[in-house]
């Protein structure tokens, strides 16, 4: 078989990569660009130039520092989107701390976890979001709170955190204030912050991820500098985006998309990043469009389906957007037609990656045909390599069906600390392993037919069945539990679990709700309950999720 004919497709381009720390490519642009508007946060009133968002950076960087963190701590981020979280992000990487994104959906337990497993020492928390109110959460976890001075946490549960920094103005036991760290910062740490800039590599940490792991517990995907500041830039790229574009982000900041393609992209493309609110929101999102004259908007499926459903759609101006960026989870073929035609979104371009990928690794182009756009996930992006391989890791031939994997800069540096759980995903060939199943054309075009194993995409949110089986198993009531994704119209998937009571006992669907309202993100709470005495499973005693999803697709007539 002649090379032309394998499952095999390189980027090429000639961009060549930076080699460059996000604290750098930040410098450059306000340098170029100091009087330009760089972020707009409109739920805040804020508007700040590249110069004044380059002030606040570096006092942040300052404090932190003056707090006595160090290159390679973590610090953690719990927080709905802002622009503290902006400032946060890029702080960080001038201080050389590697931040972990905490997922605003988060409870106790999820927390707990997160901070324990990657070892933060400093943890940046929002008082409450929504119906947490992650005060109250931290102060079961770490009572030591209310009779420790700031910064001098030591919690029996919480061992590594010391620092807990708070946003807003009102005054919380054993936590600083954001503003007071930002103005606290010495001389002496303004120096450490300039020594550091010398001292700092391109290939170090600087972000940690949890995704959902498909056998138990998060993973934390460790990402570099490297890797998501030429992944935004090269996005842009691919995108058409200048500094005179202005960029909406209604997605969430803790996720890749909203962090690296949303606030680090608009920094080294140099153009204007917009917030339209705390969380989606589609009226204001289509509201900061018409107001900021957004060029460029992003989101899931899910979110566009939910602007287009508004009343009043027709009402508003979006002859300013010219393109953006689907993904998430696949694009249904009328969702993509209406973007282009009513929202103006001519360009739009569809994005496939994940996490452990900084995130993107294939993209349709903006002249690709409107087929190729709903139709495939696109084409190897710049400076990466897609291949398909079958089960036993051998490519496979253009048009069959196997698991897509990528190599590249973008490739993450590997799980914290599971080298184990790293070497499952990543080959000896470098190549991260997605689990996705896809098919390649003969121009390179990769189509996603499907996923391996039982993941769930809720709403553009990966849910792994196995982490709330995990969960419910703990219940002293449930002997057994499956969960699977049966298929919706408004979120592309629902959970739904299949649950065998432990006998002599008594389970009503309530209580597990309730059970599962405190303790794991809403979004993995099922939707569905069945309590069953079984599960179909094969001769050789594996639990067939297939035979249960046809039969609850026509329990529930869908």
């Amino acid at each position: 078989m002649s090379t032309k004919q394998l499952s095999y497709d390189h980027g090429v381009s000639d961009i060549p990569l930076m080699g460059k720390t996000i604290g750098a490519v930040f410098d450059e642009t306000v340098a170029r660009f100091p009087d330009k508007v760089a972020l707009i946060s409109r739920h805040q009133n804020i508007r700040w130039t590249y110069r004044e968002y380059q002030e606040k950076v570096n006092a942040l960087a300052a404090g932190l520092v003056e707090l006595g963190l160090k290159p390679g701590e973590r610090i953690g981020i719990w927080s709905q989107n802002n622009a503290e979280w902006a400032l946060v992000q890029f702080a960080t990487a001038k201080a050389g701390l590697i931040l972990v994104n905490i997922n605003p959906a988060y409870r106790s337990s999820e927390l707990e976890y997160a901070l324990t497993k990657s070892g933060c020492s400093a943890l940046i928390t929002s008082p409450d979001f929504k119906s947490s109110n992650y005060l109250e959460i931290l102060e079961k976890l770490a009572p030591e709170l209310a009779d420790c001075a700031p910064g001098q946490l030591n919690a029996k549960r919480l061992p590594a955190l010391k620092t807990i920094i708070r946003l807003g103005d009102e005054k919380t036991s054993g936590m600083f204030n954001f503003n007071q760290v930002i103005d606290q910062g010495t001389a002496a740490a303004k120096q450490q912050l300039d020594d550091l800039v010398g001292q700092l590599q391109f290939d170090d940490a600087i972000n940690i991820q949890f995704t959902s792991g498909t056998t138990g517990s998060p993973k934390g995907a460790t990402l570099s500098h490297h890797g998501i500041v030429n992944n935004a830039y090269l996005t842009g790229h691919t995108m058409g985006i200048t500094d005179v574009d202005v960029v909406c982000i209604p997605v969430p900041m803790y996720h890749c998309f909203g962090m690296v393609i949303g606030t680090l992209l608009s920094v080294v493309r140099g153009c204007t990043a917009v917030l339209p609110g705390e969380y989606f929101e589609p009226a204001s999102v289509l509201n900061a469009v018409q107001e900021e004259g957004c060029t460029t908007l992003y989101g899931v499926p899910t979110m566009f389906i939910a602007m287009l459903g508004l009343p009043d759609f027709k009402s508003y101006n979006l002859s300013s957007l010219r393109t953006g960026v689907m993904a998430g989870s696949p694009c249904p073929v009328e969702v993509m037609k209406q973007v282009i035609a009513e929202m103006n979104m001519e360009k739009t371009t569809v994005a496939y990656g994940m996490t452990e990928l900084s995130p993107v690794s294939n993209q349709s182009l903006m002249d690709d045909s409107f087929d190729i756009r709903v139709s495939t996930v696109g084409k190897s992006h710049p400076h990466v390599e897609g291949k398909i391989v079958d089960e036993n890791n051998k490519i496979v031939a253009r048009g069959e069906i196997g698991e897509y994997c990528a190599r590249g800069y973008g490739v993450m540096i590997g799980y914290w600390d599971d080298a184990e759980k790293t070497a499952e995903s990543i080959d000896a060939g470098g190549w991260m392993h997605t689990g996705d199943l896809a098919t390649m054309d003969d121009n390179g075009y990769v189509t996603v037919v499907g996923r391996s194993k039982d993941m769930v995409i809720r709403g553009g949110e990966n849910v792994y069945p196995k982490e709330i089986e995990d969960f419910l198993y703990q219940h002293e009531k449930i002997e057994d539990v499956q969960v699977i994704g049966v298929p919706d119209e408004k979120f592309g998937e629902e959970i739904c679990a299949w649950i065998k009571v432990a006998s002599n006992q008594q389970l009503t669907e309530d209580e597990i709700k309730a059970h599962c309202q405190q303790e794991i993100a809403h979004y993995k709470v099922p939707r569905y309950i069945k309590f069953v005495d079984e599960f179909p499973m094969t001769v050789t005693g594996k639990i067939q999720k297939f035979v249960m999803r046809d039969m609850m697709k026509k329990e529930l007539g869908l």
